[in-house]
């Protein structure tokens, strides 16, 4: 910490209650002199979401601070309320605000440091020291419960590129009833420190490692795993994982991966490119309990592959296997077959999908709500047909760049799907008339175009 910022704070310290004050970099957007301008707040009572910041000046000039100074009987009416009445005010501030309060008078310090306010910690920023914020807060979180924060149960430092093994490691130490982690963009962490939460953290079902390229696993620490009995296993209870532009994930990973955590419900590997069929038969062996997957733009993912996501049967309702090129109308045939529970399928880009395979979709997954066929040039008005005389629920239907859709085809989507809220057909021949005719049957339909002649 700064000089400044330790002699701002001497006077309200005492020896058991450190100062709220954080470090922040002078640069950092929306803060000036010591002042911040809110960027989030708590949504939910009980629930505060706490963002680094630099420590206000000694002399306060918000509001709420301002009744401190004032005479004893004007600032009798709040200093009248009881506790659980501030923290239920408290818990709708803003953080930096939230901080502020800590620094009127003991009681208010106190009160704004309640557990109960801090049950999510968000860090936002590129230029922020995480791993000293994390070290900070944890620290002061944890004054009640020695070593341990009991309360905190959300902690997102998405964006944060100074993020390191060391903060994630803090985490680990000190949240055993972490939920939710999101480190989504922070590439500087690796396994090592992912093996770490995810083994002292026995609770964690949230896990966003998007973007963190040198995570290439999901899995105990050898310590963790020579601990655990016969009985327990060696399993890890996250159900959602999130590794989008994991590029070094290879199919060995996904099948570690897939070993340890049987209970995912929510996997996406967008972008995973070195990803092939025989990684997703690994993960269909253990994770039987899928319901939402993308593979989208995985170049080495077939018709075999969807071959194995069929394994899911009735389970799966979300499939994304957008720009994966050697997926054809045999693949989507087995998808159709199993998975009669459907929802949303994206094969966008996937220029093997003809008429034969929008057909064998739309009278097997009759509940299908969205799909995205965009940049498919096979599909024509005949398989549109086939999926408005099934699919009568559908809701978002994209066409675009589908350079065989003409306006005959929409109107028949049109006369049958009467709940479209949104349509795209973007780059495709279509009139003005069939826009219009789209428009009056869907009332409550946005549809993307670029015809300059309907408005």
């Amino acid at each position: 910490f700064g000089g400044n910022a330790q002699n701002s704070d001497l006077s309200m310290r005492t020896l058991s209650t450190p100062s709220p004050a954080l470090i922040c970099p002078p640069n950092l957007p929306g803060f000036q002199n010591g002042r911040g301008s809110s960027t989030s707040s708590s949504s939910i009572t009980g629930e505060t979401v706490a963002m680094v910041h630099s420590p206000p000046p000694t002399r306060l000039t918000h509001p709420l601070i301002r009744l401190a100074s004032r005479p004893q009987k004007e600032q009798a009416s709040i200093e009248r309320l009881p506790d659980q009445c501030m923290v239920q005010i408290f818990s709708f501030l803003p953080t930096n605000q939230l901080c502020r309060c800590a620094r009127v008078c003991r009681r208010w310090y106190n009160l704004a440091w309640d557990p109960r306010l801090w049950r999510t910690i968000r860090l936002t920023g590129e230029t922020i020291n995480v791993d000293r914020a994390l070290k900070v807060l944890t620290r002061r979180l944890c004054q009640d419960t020695p070593n341990v924060c009991l309360m905190l149960e959300t902690v997102t430092v998405s964006g944060c590129r100074r993020l390191t093994d060391r903060g994630l490691y803090t985490i680990a130490q000190c949240c055993p009833e972490l939920r939710r982690l999101e480190v989504s963009g922070c590439y500087n962490i690796s396994n090592e420190a992912v093996f770490d939460v995810v083994s002292l953290c026995p609770n964690l079902e949230h896990l966003d490692v998007s973007g963190c390229s040198k995570v290439t696993c999901i899995s105990l620490t050898r310590e963790a795993s020579i601990k655990l009995s016969p009985l327990h296993g060696k399993q890890i209870s996250i159900r959602y994982l999130d590794m989008t532009d994991c590029f070094v994930l290879e199919d060995e990973g996904l099948h570690t991966i897939a070993a340890h955590c049987t209970q995912l419900t929510h996997l996406y590997l967008r972008r995973c490119v070195r990803l092939t069929d025989e990684g997703l038969r690994y993960l269909m062996i253990y994770c039987t309990s899928i319901k939402e997957l993308s593979v989208s733009d995985c170049r080495f993912v077939s018709d075999f592959g969807l071959r194995e996501i069929a394994k899911l049967e009735a389970r799966l309702r979300y499939l994304s296997i957008a720009h994966c090129g050697r997926v054809t109308d045999v693949g989507i045939r087995y998808v159709a077959k199993y998975c009669s529970k459907l929802r949303y399928l994206n094969a966008r880009g996937c220029e093997g999908i003809t008429d034969h395979g929008v057909e064998y979709l739309a009278k097997n997954c009759t509940k299908l709500k969205s799909l995205d066929i965009g940049k498919c040039p096979l599909v024509s008005d005949t398989g549109l047909e086939c999926l408005a005389l099934n699919c009568f629920n559908l809701k978002r239907l994209s066409l675009k760049s589908c350079e065989s859709i003409t306006g005959q085809g929409l109107q028949i989507v049109a006369a049958n799907c009467f709940d479209l809220q949104m349509l795209n057909v973007q780059d495709c021949e279509v009139s003005v008339e069939a826009l219009r005719f789209v428009k009056r049957h869907c009332k409550r339909c946005v549809i993307e175009h670029t015809n300059p002649a309907f408005f």
